[in-house]
């Protein structure tokens, strides 16, 4: 199924839904705050690029991204909607309101403290709470869930591995080379790496917010079973205006976190570093499985830094960040799972 723009509009009519899609442009707005900053802080840490044109090329990249890679592969969007089973009565849509509502909450707070937690991860843990909440065991699709769990530790080794491979093939390539010739031949590259960031988070995250887009609309309509959809172009270009105002309104406080924070990054570093993170985005987008972002760069400039030492990371940062994506499942869940609970009692 697929839903035009104009019958879009007419089904706003439907509180619910108004309200629920509402929350969903809130929740990817959040993602602008918290994880669109991750895919543009290197080139940004190391002077390569402004905030402000970077913001421009983030929000550029991230619909072509969300466009070309929908195109070629929407199995990211289709696994996320598939994820959970939340039945075909009117209490289906409030509980996905709920679990919106709980994914907000989260996001922000994380946000206020500067700590990038991964909102793939809060959507997950927050849809997944408040299905369990409506349907007990049965919200739960333990075959696509599966497929969350490994891109968990996907995002994580291969962003790691990635970076640390990548950083030292690079002062391998470029050992004993004029080093004003190649910081302005790794500004450049940099500048692409972040577009390519941009584009594999809009290939990824954008993907996430359409599927429970999507959702919403399905449910509105009493249909809980539909499992094949079409994303409409007005639907990608909503997101990415929406996420790249996210980014522009809060994204310096993340950017400073990762790419000031964590690791003290030179040009080719950060280069090396967003390779490594596209790479592993772009491996994750085509076979279907959905990562996080954040992770995913995150643990690239923790490889980039421990390729040349260990104390090169600032591991107080890392500790942090940590303890923020370890909370994000049972926390977010649990506050999904509240939240439903709450939202069907009021209404």
């Amino acid at each position: 199924m697929t839903i035009t723009l104009s019958e879009f509009f007419s089904s706003l009519s439907n509180p619910t839904l108004f309200i629920t899609v509402i929350l969903i442009l809130g929740v990817i707005l959040v993602n602008g705050w918290t994880d669109a900053p991750n895919a543009i802080a290197t080139c940004v840490s190391t002077r390569v690029i402004s905030p402000k044109n970077a913001i421009i090329m983030a929000a550029v990249f991230n619909f072509l991204g969300v466009l070309l890679m929908t195109m070629v592969n929407k199995a990211v969007a289709e696994t996320i909607s598939k994820m959970v089973y939340f039945g075909e009565s009117k209490n289906a849509l409030i509980a996905l309101c709920a679990a919106l509502f709980a994914i907000v909450v989260w996001a922000t707070a994380a946000w206020a403290f500067g700590i990038p937690t991964s909102e793939s991860h809060a959507l997950i843990a927050g849809v997944t709470g408040a299905a369990i909440a409506l349907q007990g065991g049965k919200g739960i699709n333990g075959n696509e869930w599966v497929t969350v769990i490994y891109g968990l530790f996907m995002s994580t080794i291969l962003g790691f591995g990635l970076g640390f491979l990548v950083t030292k093939f690079m002062s391998f390539l470029f050992k004993g080379a004029d080093k004003r010739k190649t910081t302005k031949l790794f500004k450049n590259a940099q500048i692409a790496g972040g577009a390519a960031m941009a584009f594999m988070h809009g290939a990824q995250d954008g993907q996430k917010f359409m599927g429970i887009f999507m959702l919403g609309i399905v449910l509105a309509g009493g249909q809980g079973n539909v499992t094949e959809f079409e994303i409409p172009i007005w639907l990608m270009i909503l997101c990415s205006i929406v996420m790249a105002l996210g980014t522009s309104i809060g994204g310096y406080r993340i950017i400073k976190t990762v790419g000031m924070g964590m690791v003290k990054l030179d040009t080719y570093q950060g280069f090396s570093a967003d390779a490594a993170a596209a790479v592993s985005l772009l491996a994750a987008s085509l076979a279907g499985i959905p990562v996080s972002t954040t992770h995913t760069k995150t643990t690239a400039i923790m490889g980039v830094g421990a390729s040349k030492r260990l104390s090169c990371v600032n591991w107080s940062i890392v500790k942090e960040m940590v303890i923020a994506w370890v909370l994000t499942f049972p926390g977010c869940g649990l506050l999904g799972f509240l939240m439903a609970h709450l939202f069907l009692k009021i209404f």
